[in-house]
């Protein structure tokens, strides 16, 4: 029985490395792009003053990019239902690449006014851990290893490419 359950298992868990492993490889590229991007004087003063929120005002802030993308969403699968399933899908990733983008760099701007509502860092220390525990036994796993294998390989052909 546990060996059934282990190779019921296995399929979510390679989900779950190609998932953690696109955000991880993806990430890094965000980050870039959102900081020359925050170098233009509009986006910085934006930034600053998102930065500067008190906590009651940050929250629906932070709340907002996830609450504009819903319809979007709603879209998307209107498109796959009328026949558009490509269509759909991609608006669906593209809704979910700038979504995430813009949630990750809110909060990160709206953290420390976030963390002065006690709540909101008592829910903040439940979701470290219990993402701390869902992630560990995924990165112990061989297709994570795989994947950071194939990432360190990529790496180091595209560092020899270039120069």
């Amino acid at each position: 029985m546990k060996k059934l359950l282990h190779w019921l298992a296995l399929p979510i868990e390679w989900l779950l490395a190609l998932i953690l492993l696109f955000e991880e490889w993806g990430w890094e590229p965000l980050q870039r792009f959102m900081e020359r991007l925050a170098r233009w004087p509009v986006v910085a003063w934006v930034e600053h003053r998102i930065g500067a929120l008190p906590p009651m005002i940050a929250l629906p802030v932070f709340a907002l990019p996830s609450l504009l993308l819903f319809p979007v969403n709603l879209f998307a699968l209107w498109l796959v239902g009328q026949g558009q399933a490509a269509l759909g899908t991609a608006l669906i990733v593209a809704a979910k690449l700038v979504g995430t983008t813009l949630v990750v760099r809110i909060f990160t701007l709206t953290r420390p006014a976030l963390m002065e509502l006690a709540w909101f860092a008592r829910l903040y220390r439940h979701w470290q851990v219990f993402e701390a525990a869902l992630l560990t036994p995924i990165r112990a796993s061989w297709p994570w290893r795989a994947g950071r294998a194939l990432k360190r390989r990529w790496a180091e052909w595209r560092k020899r490419r270039q120069a």
